[in-house]
């Protein structure tokens, strides 16, 4: 099984109305310590996928050189209704502002008055993208790993999706949304190759166990709440993530993977050209391809991931 090479310690931080959990590495001598970043080694904030957690970094952090770490806090929340981040009661369905709203009281907590280097990858960059937006001057330096957006939308399949978010709510409650159990965490490992085959299995064991735990029963069970596969009741209104990406003040790097995620999954309904053209609204942006990598680029090459995002984050501004 993989082994750390960069301990974090966990914790939970009160956000509104839940804890939530937060992986915290230190680059300190001794992991474990508390001590603040100094001024000149701001904040480095992970935000993880749809159903992913926070630990998924764990593979970056570790490929971080020393110099680039020494004196720096890094943390990696698992978002509300992921990971260890559990609502305090029954919940059928879950609203994208939340996550901005979260990370906003995140950032109050780890940061207050200080702007932080944001990492996000996949739903987390768009959700990093969104805030750098609302919030530009909580951000120092930006990086959006695979956060695509969404297909172009018109008003007239709000009807439709209105709809279909209804009627999702109802087979979630007949339990047709419940996520897979699994028998044992090597099942869990499986399932993660089986998705993503440039995973080896030392990773795959260790992150399995990060991903899921066992229930009362012994089942393996993702740590994610069934009701994120429900789709959002609000269409996805591409003026609006425009406008969003006008708003970013922080200087950007849009990070691909060489695999092409987006032909994968929308066909002709999006693609890279598309994509690129919308980041045009960035003011400072520009853009990398990790090659030999899929949508889990953190994973498959951690490597050159880190050094894309510490070579960044390292240029003087």
């Amino acid at each position: 099984m993989y082994q750390p090479a960069r301990a974090s310690q966990s914790e939970f931080v009160p956000v509104r109305t839940l804890q939530y959990h937060v992986r915290r590495w230190n680059g300190e001598a001794s992991p474990a310590s508390a001590s603040p970043s100094s001024p000149s080694r701001p904040p480095l904030v992970l935000m993880h996928g749809w159903m992913d957690v926070g630990a998924s970094y764990q593979f970056v952090v570790d490929a971080l050189s020393q110099a680039f770490f020494a004196g720096r806090t890094v943390i990696a929340p698992d978002w509300r209704g992921f990971g260890l981040s559990r609502l305090p009661g029954p919940c059928d369905h879950y609203v994208f502002a939340d996550y901005l709203a979260d990370l906003d009281h995140l950032l109050d907590h780890y940061a207050p008055g200080q702007p932080v280097d944001l990492v996000g990858h996949s739903m987390g960059g768009n959700v990093c993208m969104a805030y750098a937006g609302v919030r530009p001057a909580r951000i120092r330096r930006l990086v959006n790993l695979e956060g695509f957006g969404l297909p172009a939308t018109t008003p007239d399949q709000a009807p439709r999706r209105y709809a279909q978010w209804m009627d999702e709510i109802r087979a979630l409650e007949r339990g047709e949304k419940s996520l897979k159990a699994y028998d044992s965490a090597d099942g869990v490992a499986q399932r993660l190759i089986k998705t993503n085959p440039r995973l080896s299995a030392d990773k795959a064991a260790w992150l399995a166990r990060q991903w899921a735990a066992p229930d009362a029963q012994g089942r393996w069970r993702i740590l994610g709440d069934a009701a994120h596969k429900i789709t959002s009741s609000q269409i996805y209104r591409v003026e609006e993530a425009l406008a969003l990406y006008d708003g970013i003040t922080a200087p950007t790097l849009a990070v691909e993977a060489s695999d092409d995620s987006m032909g994968l999954w929308w066909k002709d309904r999006y693609d890279l050209p598309e994509y690129h053209a919308r980041l045009r609204h960035v003011r400072d942006c520009r853009t990398a391809v990790v090659q030999d990598a899929g949508h889990m680029l953190h994973h498959d090459q951690p490597s050159a991931v880190a050094a894309l995002i510490e070579s960044f984050l390292s240029t003087p501004e």
